[in-house]
């Protein structure tokens, strides 16, 4: 058994032989049965396979030519289809002028395109007519315009099989699916991400054998809920097959989320977009900060599965009466947040999904990834502890909820934590595993779920701790002001919320969300962050400013990046921060705080030389609590 690798589904040359093609029309589609073709009904590489799907469009137009053989299924649309049918439409219209030329468009339509411009007859103008000429004119070769997209008949996802001929191999990985990525490079900037699942690397007995498989399960033939693949797959597999990779391939596309699962286990990749209309639109990911175009595209079928597999785990509704869905689910062993809309918001459904950091982020992780600097990252540690109000702001992607996660480590370990989120995106888990107290509180707006308000009212009736609110954004707002103006809770508050710097986040939550100046007051500091300029670290602290003033705040910045670095602006070491001077305790003056921000920084500045930085499971990250 010989495998069928993605680089080799495309071999150059023009295998010889009949051809078994059995063309039919299905809709706007023309489908192509080519299990009895020996040459696998490859158009772009066989004559005779091109003469059957040609032939048959010379009396009717497609949208889509869809060859399948042995249980994979290669699709021709766009150019490649376009070339088709043109080729059909010009058989069909030359041939009562020379029958010779009719039967060379069926078999080789560049070759007829190509001796039609030459002529000085009629036959020139038919060409450009039916458009065969030009779409010639745009083809290197039949592996270039021709190049199908591939994939199972079990699944709604389909690979690109061609590269651009000017893109240069920069990378090749393998992951921990069986998948290998190949990263290329080109001129015009426009790099490509190219994925080779690991069922292109099957042989025919293995992809007829999971058709079958995929048959049987869909017909409802065989139960046993979650077993019910791996049945199917023995069932009709052949003695020596490996039912367990079998198995593991029909579950990704039956019961997973296909190429998804593939493109999140590569650890490089945070961001997975599905552009709107979605069928038109390769998939493009964020891979190592930069946004590049994939191989890989889904059916219109696959992105109604998609919706339906996203509303049944995170149990939100996704709709026309609801045209926008937040969500998180788990897609391999990564938690994915998703964003979605659909109709009559969007021309069609669109997703953008951000993977979960696999690791609990600490404040010296983010110091050895020079998102902060080690005295910055003292001053909040210690401002944490000592229960101080932080809102964490910045632009979507920007790092907000990855640095709020670190400071959740920076509470000491006896102060019980009330977390509120509308998407499960905090280490909660990884915490409670520490020994942490931490009780989650999950919003939104349908599934069952509280409201916002209703969830912090609920928080602060759990227990005196610190408040920790995913995001800021609604009614709770003046809820968890009012709390914190008349000191509902003793400890840390903490949350992020949209907005670049200070001002624009005062005039976000007294403006937009209706909070009185007065009560913002009470927030003690503003960690704003940003992008940074170049992709190998995209996300940085880029100021710290503490709010002062009663009534009406104004605010002061702490650290800064004036020349791009982040550093002390002096105001902590004049005397001047009340942020400091807020965390001394009745017994300490504001120099011993100062003195607690010395030890802070050297405790924090040793785990990042020697590389601590990961969450000790039986205690903080910042074990040295003294001073």
């Amino acid at each position: 058994m010989t495998p069928r690798p993605l680089s080799g589904l495309l071999d150059s040359g023009e295998p010889s032989g009949c051809c078994g093609c059995q063309p039919a029309f299905d809709g706007e589609a023309l489908t192509v049965q080519a299990e009895h073709c020996e040459n696998g009904g490859r158009l772009e590489a066989n004559p005779a396979c091109r003469d059957s799907v040609v032939g048959a469009l010379v009396d009717r137009d497609c949208k889509r030519v869809v060859v399948s053989d042995a249980g994979l299924e290669a699709r021709y649309e766009d150019a490649a289809c376009a070339l088709l049918v043109a080729a059909g439409r010009f058989a069909e219209v030359v041939r009562d002028r020379d029958e010779r030329l009719a039967d060379l468009a069926r078999r080789d339509p560049l070759g007829a395109a190509t001796e039609a411009t030459g002529r000085a007859d009629a036959t020139a103008d038919i060409a450009a007519e039916v458009g065969l000429a030009e779409l010639a004119a745009r083809a290197d070769s039949y592996e270039s315009v021709l190049a199908p997209t591939v994939g199972l008949t079990a699944s709604d996802w389909r690979v690109e099989t061609a590269v651009p001929p000017d893109a240069r191999l920069v990378e090749t990985r393998s992951l921990d699916t069986g998948a290998t990525v190949r990263r290329y490079a080109r001129d015009d900037g426009r790099d490509r991400y190219v994925l080779e699942p690991s069922e292109h690397q099957l042989d025919r007995t293995e992809t007829e054998t999971l058709a079958r498989a995929y048959r049987r399960l869909a017909a409802g033939h065989v139960d046993g809920g979650e077993r019910a693949p791996g049945r199917a797959v023995r069932d009709v597999a052949p003695a020596a097959a490996d039912t367990t990779r079998l198995t593991r391939i029909l579950v990704k596309h039956t019961r997973g989320y296909g190429l998804l699962t593939d493109l999140f286990a590569d650890a490089a990749v945070s961001d997975v977009f599905l552009t709107a209309p979605v069928t038109e639109n390769p998939v493009r990911v964020r891979v190592d900060g930069d946004t590049v175009a994939t191989n890989v595209r889904l059916s219109e079928a696959g992105v109604e599965a998609l919706a339906s597999r996203f509303r049944a785990e995170s149990g939100r509704a996704f709709s026309r009466a609801e045209p926008t869905l937040d969500a998180a689910v788990t897609v391999g062993d990564r938690r994915v947040r998703v964003a979605g809309i659909t109709e009559p918001a969007s021309d069609g459904t669109a997703f953008a999904l951000r993977a979960h950091d696999r690791r609990a982020w600490t404040l010296p992780a983010l110091v050895a990834n020079d998102t902060l600097t080690v005295p910055a990252a003292a001053l909040l540690s210690l401002a944490v502890e000592r229960g101080r109000s932080l809102l964490i702001a910045g632009p979507r992607g920007a790092g907000k909820t990855t640095l709020l996660g670190a400071l959740l480590w920076e509470l000491p370990a006896s102060v019980r934590t009330l977390l509120i989120e509308d998407a499960p995106e905090l280490p909660v888990r990884q915490l409670q595993s520490a020994g942490r107290d931490v009780q989650a509180l999950r919003t939104g707006e349908d599934g069952g779920e509280i409201d916002p308000e209703t969830a912090l009212r609920t928080a602060l009736r759990l227990g005196d701790g610190a408040l920790v609110l995913g995001e800021v954004r609604g009614s709770e707002a003046r809820v968890l002001y009012e709390a914190m103006r008349v000191g509902a809770n003793s400890e840390a508050v903490l949350g992020t919320i949209h907005g670049d710097g200070a001002a624009a986040t005062y005039e976000r939550v007294v403006s937009d969300l209706g909070v009185p100046p007065s009560s913002f007051c009470v927030t003690d500091a503003i960690v704003t962050l940003e992008y940074a300029e170049t992709a190998d670290q995209p996300r940085r602290v880029r100021a710290i400013e503490e709010v002062v003033g009663r009534e009406e705040p104004r605010f002061e910045r702490l650290y800064g990046r004036p020349d791009g670095e982040l550093v002390r602006t002096g105001r902590i070491e004049r005397g001047n921060s009340r942020l400091v001077a807020g965390m001394a305790t009745p017994e300490e003056t504001y120099a011993d705080v100062r003195g607690a921000l010395e030890t802070r920084t050297r405790n924090i500045d040793s785990q990042t030389a020697s590389m601590r930085t990961d969450v000790e499971r039986d205690s903080s990250p910042t074990p040295d609590r003294s001073g």
